[in-house]
């Protein structure tokens, strides 16, 4: 709601035209009702144009992370039959933090603990720098209503614990935990976009089925990990399957060789080391 009075004051001077979205994944006794209600107060604030986009959740690897497979994928198809060029996302600097904190936890990469871009294709998050209580105060300084999800306050999910303990840290530690990081994603950004733009550069002159391990060899690797990780989703294996278990194995062909055999990866995907070469190839390919 914070969001949608902010980019409905800032949309009145110009020539863009404002659409709000409401996510509706039918997991919740009511939610078609709670839909129907933002509907009607972002109408009553002034915007016209008001779409409730309701989704199938199919449970795969979690409710958090197939709720959120669901909900970009009903934004980005929507955003692709309605030829829009921006949709912006309401997550605030203490959604970043958390992310951040669930990155530790897992013991993520770079990318990873770099949290969320301010600017991603055709999503931007404008409120990453703001406190979630600031959006909050806006909504009641402003008397609108604004949904407060009992999931939210459910400690079965991963995030609202994390929440928790971000409080908890703020109380034993000291204030700026939140901002520190925050500040942190920023910094592991840069570095992250660094090393993939040099990995990029020498992805581009290799045949990802065929590599020279003497090549491999020289890179560091940080930059190693990632020219493997590329060439594999180039023979097949499905976007964002790969984890650092998956990695290890074959960057061990690399700086560990001692015989070892193939390594099968998600989406048939075999790597394995054939007279100093890395050979990847897909399964009934």
């Amino acid at each position: 709601m914070a969001l949608a009075v902010a980019t409905k004051m800032e949309s009145e001077e110009g020539a863009h035209q404002l659409t709000a979205l409401i996510v509706d994944h039918r997991l919740q006794a009511g939610s078609g009702r709670i839909a129907a209600e933002a509907k009607q107060t972002l109408q009553r604030i002034g915007i016209e144009e008001v779409e409730i986009l309701e989704v199938d959740v199919e449970i795969t690897d979690g409710l958090e992370s197939s709720a959120r497979r669901a909900r970009y994928g009903a934004l980005e198809e929507y955003a692709k039959k309605n030829g829009i060029a921006s949709i912006l996302l309401g997550h605030t600097k203490n959604d970043q933090a958390e992310t951040v904190l669930l990155g530790l936890a897992r013991g993520s990469g770079t990318r990873s603990l770099s949290g969320m871009a301010r600017d991603k294709g055709i999503f931007i998050r404008p409120l990453l720098g703001i406190e979630r209580k600031t959006t909050a105060q806006s909504c009641e300084d402003l008397d609108i209503g604004y949904w407060q999800d009992p999931h939210n306050e459910d400690e079965r999910f991963t995030r609202v614990r994390a929440r928790r303990l971000l409080v908890e840290m703020e109380r034993e530690i000291g204030p700026g935990i939140v901002d520190a990081l925050a500040r942190s994603a920023d910094l592991l950004r840069d570095d992250a976009d660094a090393l993939d733009g040099l990995a990029k550069e020498f992805f581009e002159r290799i045949d990802p089925r065929d590599i020279d391990v003497t090549s491999l060899a020289r890179l560091p690797r940080a930059l190693r990990t990632r020219v493997l990780r590329m060439a594999i989703y180039a023979v097949g294996a499905p976007s964002g399957s790969l984890s650092a278990d998956h990695i290890a194995p074959v960057e061990a062909l690399v700086s560990d060789w001692h015989g070892q055999g193939p390594s099968s990866l998600p989406g048939g995907v075999k790597v394995e080391r054939k007279s100093g070469r890395l050979s990847l190839s897909q399964r009934g390919q």
